[in-house]
This record gives structure tokens, sequence and C-alpha cells, in this order.
């Protein structure tokens, strides 16, 4: 058994996932399952909200009480992929920790509210205590701040690629590509420079054989 088993859609946020596992080298196997009821149990088990991706980690302890640790959304599995396995280098030296969390987390909460706000045509308007209730205040301010935070580094934690870099990144090139951020030059430049990333490359041409295995398929 591998160490991991993946339950993915290639069409989800499963891609997020499937990059940071290549990243630091997993040893997975993958699942692929469809969007509606009939799902496989054990994923259905594993994850009741039956959302991509689901990681189950199959974790051999050195007492010898095999378990298994189920982790869900995006982000935690990034960071969960880099605390299990430090020799990648992924996780954030002592002093790039306050900007690792609070770039992971702000990609992960007021950046993913307001893209899928925007795109389900909510909008708190001009109200502050409306944008203080939806948390992210507004989309433009929401992209001024991503920006703002990006400009004059290279990555997350500045001139070295680490984990956050993984889910950050994603929101920006997922932004760029389809629309759902503003083609603005440090986005852009962000998102070209983990593209070239080997990791990302081997990740995202399987996605993108299953996805056109299945176009072939429906075609």
């Amino acid at each position: 058994m591998a160490d991991y088993t993946f339950y993915t859609n290639p069409m989800s946020r499963g891609q997020i996932a499937r990059w940071a596992l290549h990243e630091v080298g997993a040893d997975y196997d993958q699942v692929l399952v469809e969007y509606g009821p009939d799902q496989p149990a054990a994923f259905v088990k594993a994850n009741p909200m039956r959302k991509f991706p689901t990681l189950v980690h199959h974790h051999a302890s050195a007492n010898g009480g095999d378990h298994d640790h189920v982790v869900t959304e995006a982000a935690a599995i990034c960071h969960y992929l880099a605390e299990m396995h430090p020799d990648a280098g992924l996780l954030p030296d002592a002093h790039e920790k306050a900007d690792y969390f609070r770039y992971l987390f702000f990609a992960a909460g007021p950046v993913e509210q307001a893209v899928t706000s925007k795109s389900m045509g909510w909008s708190p308007g001009d109200d502050p205590q409306k944008q203080g209730m939806l948390g992210f205040g507004s989309y433009d301010r929401a992209v001024d701040t991503m920006e703002a935070m990006l400009t004059g580094r290279d990555y997350v934690c500045g001139d070295r690629f680490t984990m956050a870099d993984v889910y950050v990144g994603s929101q920006a090139i997922w932004g760029v590509e389809f629309g759902t951020l503003p083609k603005r030059d440090v986005f852009v430049a962000y998102a070209e420079r983990l593209q070239t990333r080997p990791a990302y490359v081997e990740a995202k041409a399987i996605d993108a054989d299953l996805i056109a295995a299945r176009e072939h398929d429906n075609g």
C-alpha cells in the first residue's frame, strides 16, 4: 500500500494537492471520484462533505500501531505534506513563519471568498458593516492586498520557495488563466515563475491527461 490515498477529480482543487504531493515526492495512490451521489463509500466516510481533494495518510508509527489520518482542505493538505516530509525543505524557517502562515491563510480565506463571491455575483457594495461580515472586505480590497503582499519578492517567504507557494501560487495561476484575478504584472510574473517548477509540470501533466481522456470518452 502506498503511504497516501488521494481522492480527487482532475477538474477540481485536487490539482493543488497533487502539485503538493509531487513537490515532496510522496508515494500515493489516486482514486478518481466523480461529482454526484454515486461516490465510493470509503471516500464519503473519509470526507462526508464529499469535497476534493481528500487525502488519507496511512501512517505507520514506530511502535507498530498503524492508523490512518484524514486531511481535507487544500491549504491544510499542503502544509500537512510539508510537515510529513521535512526533508523536502518546504517548511518555513523561524523568521519566515509569519509571512508563510499569513499568506497561506489569506489566500485560503479572504482571497478564495472574494473570488467566489465575485464569480457568483455577490457583492457587499460600499456598506462597511456588510464588508466586515463577509471577512474579505471587498473583491478589490482583497486583490489589492494580495498584490501588495507579493510585490518586491519572488515567493511568499521572499526569495525561497516554500509549500505556501503551492497554495498561494495556485490561486495566482488559476486566477490569471481564467480571469478570476486581474492580469496584473505581479500576478503574471509569480504564476509564470511557479509554472516552471518540475513538480508543477509533472503534476499538471497528469491532470491534463485525465481531463483529455475524459473529454475523449464523452465526445
